[in-house]
């Protein structure tokens, strides 16, 4: 370890010369995700490089640095002690861009650029195309990227500018509004529930088959709260994906979840608890507040207020 210590330097407190002016974030940054995610795969797909690329950049960075900052373990990899080291002065490093990043933005005062938008699939596909024929139409000089994925984008890393979110965020850097309660409801087509029920009460549901998204064990522990008591034998098809959970449930495969401002509008499907109250949920309309001073963004964000608001 104590060959090691001088190549310390480079991450704390030393004085900007040359050599740290020239350092390669785009190294750091491989290391710090590679080690996050545990896996160079899983790091390739985060970081959109391929998985040599990203082999590369953090190969490279050990050559730069004199150390060893991974080690196979298995068929995997772990961090080394000195890799645990240096990785908090990288995540110094990516939270000082961050916050310069986001100062500079704030500065910006044109109705112009690109604004990245987060939201859900179903949210991405069902809700945000009217509010974006509407932000286009009033400053078409905005580009709009929306990055349709139902996991959370991190808006402290700059995955996104704008979030639209189902759930209460709790970080104090991030400036919200709660825009809606809506509520979701179980949906089936009305082949599988004559052939599966009758269903008069949320316990009847405990014999039919299930369509789940994203994590089985959450999803099951969600439903117990509305009375849905299911087992993992209840699914017989899981996914990660809203619109391959609707497809399937839209082909007689089994009961879904869906918020009733779509599935009440899909003539394929009908409610499978006829007075069941429903699943309640918000929406949150969410950005990180030095982006909140930066006009375009702040334009974007008004109008999916008001949007959502109605």
């Amino acid at each position: 370890m104590a060959k090691y210590a001088n190549n310390l330097c480079i991450f704390a407190s030393v004085p900007m010369n040359s050599k740290t002016l020239n350092f390669d974030w785009n190294k750091a940054k491989a290391f710090m995700v590679t080690a996050e995610k545990g896996s160079y795969s899983a790091a390739a797909k985060a970081l959109d490089l391929t998985q040599s690329t990203l082999g590369r950049q953090v190969a490279a960075l050990e050559d730069e640095l004199g150390v060893v900052l991974f080690e196979r373990a298995g068929k995997g990899i772990q961090i080394t002690p000195i890799g645990l080291d240096l990785i908090e002065h990288v995540k110094s490093m990516a939270e000082s861009a961050g916050k310069l990043s986001f100062a500079a933005m704030g500065q910006s005062e044109e109705l112009e650029g690109t604004v990245t938008i987060t939201a859900s699939e179903a949210n991405s596909a069902f809700l945000l195309p009217p509010v974006i024929k509407k932000i286009r139409e009033l400053a078409p000089g905005i580009q709009i990227e929306i990055v349709a994925k139902n996991d959370s984008a991190d808006l402290r890393r700059r995955e996104a500018d704008i979030a639209v979110r189902n759930f209460q965020p709790k970080q104090p850097e991030l400036i919200m509004k709660q825009v809606s309660d809506s509520l979701g409801h179980f949906y089936a087509t009305k082949e599988f529930i004559k052939n599966n029920g009758p269903f008069k009460k949320p316990e009847d549901l405990s014999k039919a088959d299930f369509v789940s998204f994203g994590d089985l064990s959450a999803y099951i522990d969600g439903l117990k709260v509305y009375g849905v008591n299911l087992t993992k034998k209840n699914f017989p098809l899981v996914t990660e994906s809203h619109f391959v959970h609707w497809n399937l449930v839209k082909q007689g495969l089994g009961v879904g979840v869906m918020p009733d401002y779509i599935g009440d509008k899909d003539k394929s499907v009908e409610r499978v608890l006829k007075s069941h109250e429903g699943i309640s949920f918000s929406t949150w309309i969410v950005c990180h507040r030095e982006l909140r001073t930066n006009r375009r963004i702040r334009f974007v964000f008004d109008q999916l207020v008001d949007y959502f608001s109605k």
